[in-house]
This record gives C-alpha cells, sequence and structure tokens, in this order.
C-alpha cells in the first residue's frame, strides 16, 4: 500500500468534483437532466479509455447481475440529477455541506438493508451528522431565502440519501462485480435515463454553455477514475477524511467565483457532519484492526 499517493488521489478526485459541481452550477439555465446527459455522456469516452489502458475492456465489463447495475443506476442517477437542482437555488458550499449526510446515512442503511450492526458510537455519531445537516437546513426550512431555497434544501438532502443507497447496492455487489463494469455500467446507465427527461423542457446549449457541461462530463469522468484508482494504494478509513477538503474548496470557489458568503449556520453544520463522519471512520478503523488482529490470533492457534 502507497497511502500518500492514495491520499493524493482522493484529493484531487473531490477537487475534480467540486470544479464539476461549478460548472454545471454555471450552466443554471441548463434543465437537471440534461445536465445529467452531458455529464455521464462526456465522461463515458473518459471512462472507455482508462478501462483500455487497464486492460479491463470489454473483458472486465462481464456482469451475470444486469438488476443490481440497474438497481444502483437508477438510485445513483436519481441522486445526480437532484443534486444538479439543487445547484440551481443554494448556494456551492451549503450543497456541498448537505451532501456530507451521505456517509452518514449509508452507516444508517447499511443496518437497516444489510443488517450490519449499529453499535453505540456510531449511532451516536449518525444522530450528530443528522443534527447538523438539519442546522445547515433550518433557515432554509423556514423559508429564509424563499421557498425556491426550501426546495433546493429539500431535492439536496434527497440527492445525499439516494447517494448513500446507491453505495450501499456497490458495496452489495463489490464482493461479486468488477470495479470497472460498476463504474461503466452506472455511467451508461444515467446517461440513458436522463433522456427520459427531455420531454420535460431540454434547451439547446448555448456559446460556453456547451463548455460548462461537456467540461463537467470530462472532469467527472476523470475524477471517478482517480476515486477509483485511490483506493489501490490506500484503505478508505484512511482515505474517508480526505474527502472533507471539498467543503473547503466549496467555500472559495463559491465566493470568488459565485459571491456567495457562507453563513454561520451553513458552517456549524457542515462542521458536525464533518465530525461526525470523522468519528464513524475513526471507529470502524479501529474495529478493523480488532478483527484483523483476532484473526491472526485465531491463524496462529490453529497452526
Amino acid at each position: 500500500m502507497q497511502p500518500l499517493r492514495g491520499i493524493l488521489l482522493m484529493i484531487s478526485a473531490v477537487s475534480l468534483f467540486l470544479v464539476m459541481s461549478a460548472f454545471i452550477k454555471e450552466a443554471g439555465r441548463i434543465p437537471a437532466g440534461e445536465a445529467v446527459f452531458f455529464r455521464s455522456a462526456a465522461s463515458l469516452p473518459v471512462v472507455i479509455v482508462w478501462l483500455v489502458w487497464l486492460g479491463n475492456f470489454p473483458a472486465g465489463l462481464r456482469t451475470a447481475n444486469w438488476k443490481g447495475h440497474a438497481v444502483r443506476g437508477i438510485a445513483g442517477s436519481c441522486a445526480m440529477g437532484l443534486g444538479f437542482a439543487g445547484l440551481r437555488y443554494l448556494p456551492l458550499p451549503e450543497v456541498t455541506a448537505i451532501r456530507f449526510a451521505t456517509p452518514i446515512l449509508i452507516v444508517l442503511f447499511a443496518a437497516l438493508i444489510l443488517g450490519e450492526r449499529l453499535r453505540l458510537i456510531r449511532l451516536s455519531a449518525v444522530l450528530v451528522g443528522l443534527v447538523g445537516v438539519m442546522v445547515v437546513m433550518w433557515p432554509r426550512l423556514s423559508l429564509e431565502g424563499g421557498e425556491g431555497a426550501l426546495f433546493g434544501a429539500i431535492v439536496t438532502l434527497g440527492s445525499a440519501t439516494l447517494a448513500a443507497l446507491a453505495q450501499i447496492f456497490v458495496k452489495s455487489m463489490s464482493a461479486r462485480e468488477n470495479t470497472a463494469a460498476i463504474v461503466f455500467y452506472f455511467t451508461l446507465t444515467a446517461a440513458t435515463l436522463s433522456l427520459f427527461t427531455v420531454p420535460f423542457g431540454w434547451v439547446m446549449p448555448q456559446g460556453i454553455e456547451w463548455v460548462w457541461l461537456i467540461g463537467a462530463g470530462v472532469i467527472g469522468g476523470i475524477g471517478q477514475i482517480l476515486l477509483t484508482s485511490s483506493y489501490r494504494f490506500a484503505d478508505a478509513g484512511v482515505l474517508a477524511p480526505f474527502t472533507y477538503v471539498s467543503m473547503i474548496w466549496a467555500i472559495i470557489v463559491g465566493y470568488f467565483w459565485f459571491n456567495e458568503v457562507p453563513t454561520v449556520p451553513m458552517l456549524l453544520g457542515a462542521a458536525l457532519v464533518i465530525a461526525a463522519g470523522v468519528a464513524i471512520v475513526l471507529r470502524e478503523r479501529q474495529l478493523g484492526l480488532r478483527t484483523a488482529a483476532e484473526r491472526k490470533v485465531r491463524a496462529k492457534g490453529i497452526q
């Protein structure tokens, strides 16, 4: 393992995802479904080139679990679309803070769907994280900023929820499915499903909007590759805290690009969510080390 390399890849990935979100926000006139199409279709060639380079195309795309890919693709595509919709109504840092609920909700869904044990520390962290999300959303729930901002907060939370479900599906598939297949079929499914939103009012991109949309797809594809590659060099528990670097970038980009000033509730709520997420990661790492040590002891006893 090369943890430093993995950390650098993770930081690069989340930074690119933040830039991708900024591009989508800049192209705010474009409907969310259409933005999903460009994000997915433009990243598909990038993903294919990566798979060819790895030697996983087309052999690595074989699968017998079409239903699993479909369910994961639907959840992930809807999460992406709702996230893009939220960018039209809320500041970039606020969207980023609310979407930090995803790793918190993954723990909750893992207990409900996969039957994983929800121990006291993890349960406490989940509760703190959810409180943090409510702190971020509270001004919107009280209609500060209008009904548009309330709608943006709701769809962004929906995006975080569906993204957590998508990750649960990935987790259940990862033991039997090639990572290359999971990445490829999600991208293909998102591009296909987005076409069903055409009747709801797609518009022809104008001028620089083409750059924002295609650029978002290419950058998103590269970010996905870097994210996937990071796990080859470091454990998930080591990498997870560095995903929160995106909050720093969101504040900087939001301020200098969109003139968005972070509010006190947003910063306080984001801090609670991040603290909860880090606590979960550290606890999972501790449990993982304990399990590995117990296995080693049992192995010695058998010898």
